[in-house]
């Protein structure tokens, strides 16, 4: 009777730590959400300073980077226009930012209110953006981005 009580107590044990192992994610979402808002304010800060090597080293060579107006660059094309000048910004607001992730994946929303110089005609842009990043080799990278005219 004591041997049969030792293995259920056992198995019980058993049962519970694995339930309480599995329950655990692999990264707590706090620090997971700060890794993805500190990737968001590299990008930002990259796009103001129309930096290269930092541009294409957070985003995926899969990018898709929708524009309000309907245009949808690749990583090439985002990267080129940035750094060219064509699509130049002197500053980058966000706000009101939120961040979901779901496994490898973060989804972060903001707005987005920068004061721009495309191809040297001043201008601002007031945005709803929506990013997608993807943890790869252990970096987030962003992976789409779409932006929508606020009214």
């Amino acid at each position: 009777m004591k041997m049969k009580k030792s293995i259920l107590f056992l198995l019980v044990l058993s049962i519970s730590l694995i339930s309480v192992a599995q329950s655990k994610p692999a990264y707590p979402a706090g620090r997971q959400e700060k890794a993805v808002a500190t990737a968001v304010e590299k990008l930002r800060l990259a796009m103001i300073d129309a930096d290269k090597i930092i541009l294409e080293s957070l985003v995926t060579d899969k990018l898709s980077y929708g524009h309000s107006g309907g245009h949808i660059d690749d990583k090439k094309e985002f990267v080129e226009k940035i750094v060219s000048g064509k699509s130049d910004f002197v500053t980058i607001e966000l706000t009101e930012q939120t961040i979901n992730i779901s496994g490898k994946t973060a989804i972060v929303r903001h707005m987005l209110k920068a004061k721009t110089n495309d191809n040297g005609k001043p201008g601002e842009v007031h945005l709803r953006i929506l990013l997608v990043w993807q943890k790869q080799g252990g970096k987030w990278k962003l992976l789409a981005r779409q932006a929508v005219k606020m009214a």
